[in-house]
């Protein structure tokens, strides 16, 4: 009679450590967060971490999510695919609710499969590639717009506003950079002539070769797919080779670090973004307070902090960490946010997702009155 005691006692043990490590076990939810934390494009996985941060501390200063403490998991990807499918399945045997990233299409879309196996929700609030959300998984979400609609607007805005119809195409080999290059051509009026179609290496510091080539053909626009480091080190050095034609990017593209790289030939570089978020009143509080408490955010903090806001607003409110649970709450209910309302579509896409474009003026950015 001793003996099977003993064993219910160690099995009632053996219970409780297994459901204090599961998710949404014990007293604390964990939340992930996954993006570039070091390298060339460690400022976006900051911004992500600290827009994060941000939202679980007013979840904590309310009394937290379900009543238990939520704790952040960052993890850094280093925009590698590999590493992010290494990171998903670290932060799967962790345990977390749900992730919140990751920045780069690259990465995200292979680490998606990873987060539904494990019954995760996946928001992110960056990654464009229409197919992250188009493989037909339940679990993944985004906040932010897709590249088929920054095609577009580029693509209107080139021919229509600017009135250029020779265009050279670069991408940076990357599946975000590919994406979004493409859908600018797949957009273009038949009026518009692509007179260079090439690539660049992601990671490369000397494009002068690729540019000589472009300037033989001589075109007025300069469309790049791919990320800000790549950028300004091309805008610079088109000038540098007497290279003159308007460079035109996406969301990638939209960070300070580019103007630092370019300096003054920064000037005139148009990309493709989402509207000013100081023009948002829902935003004011947030913009102060990140401010306050990590500086001057960057393009994708706000958006960071809504991802993050959203996952755990679900997880109180069904009083659940079930991915599947809050996969099919976010369908069901429209979130008010500092960027607006956000309905989520079937396939997890925001319904109300708009770009417009931005211009380098005097060494910012500024959103283009068009």
């Amino acid at each position: 009679m001793r003996r099977v005691s003993m064993f219910f006692a160690c099995l009632a043990a053996v219970f409780s450590l297994v459901s204090g490590c599961s998710k949404g076990g014990g007293n604390v939810i964990k939340i992930g967060v996954a993006g570039p934390m070091t390298g060339d494009q460690s400022r976006y996985g900051v911004d992500f971490k600290n827009g994060v941060g941000m939202a679980v501390d007013e979840w904590m200063a309310k009394g937290g999510v379900m009543g238990r403490k939520v704790e952040v998991l960052p993890e850094d990807d280093q925009h590698d695919p590999k590493q992010a499918v290494s990171v998903a399945d670290k932060l799967t045997n962790e345990g977390i609710a749900g992730l919140i990233g990751h920045f780069n299409s690259s990465c995200s879309i292979p680490a998606s499969k990873i987060y539904m196996d494990g019954d995760m929700l996946m928001i992110s609030p960056s990654t464009t590639e229409p197919q992250f959300t188009e493989q037909g998984y339940w679990n993944t979400f985004r906040v932010c717009g897709r590249d088929d609609q920054q095609g577009k607007v580029a693509a209107d805005f080139v021919t229509g506003v600017l009135k250029k119809t020779r265009i050279a195409v670069i991408n940076d080999r990357t599946t975000y950079g590919q994406g979004i290059a493409d859908e600018f051509k797949k957009n273009l009026p038949p009026q518009a002539s692509v007179v260079y179609d090439g690539s660049i290496i992601q990671g490369d510091k000397d494009f002068k070769s690729v540019l000589a080539s472009i300037k033989n053909v001589n075109p007025e626009v300069i469309y790049f797919g791919g990320m800000y480091p790549e950028a300004g080190l091309l805008v610079k050095q088109a000038r540098e080779i007497g290279l003159d034609a308007i460079f035109v990017g996406g969301d990638g593209a939209m960070d300070q670090k580019l103007i630092d790289i370019a300096g003054d030939d920064a000037n005139g570089f148009y990309v493709t973004f989402t509207p000013d978020p100081s023009s948002m009143p829902g935003a004011k509080g947030f913009l102060a307070g990140y401010k306050a408490k990590y500086g001057t955010p960057g393009p994708y903090s706000i958006y960071a902090y809504v991802a993050a806001d959203i996952m755990l607003q679900a997880i109180n409110d069904t009083k659940s960490t079930d991915g599947k649970v809050l996969a099919a709450y976010l369908r069901k209910n429209t979130f008010d946010t500092p960027l607006g309302k956000i309905k989520f579509s079937k396939n997890g896409d925001n319904e109300n997702a708009r770009y417009v474009m931005w211009e380098v003026e005097g060494g910012k950015f500024v959103q283009v009155a068009n």
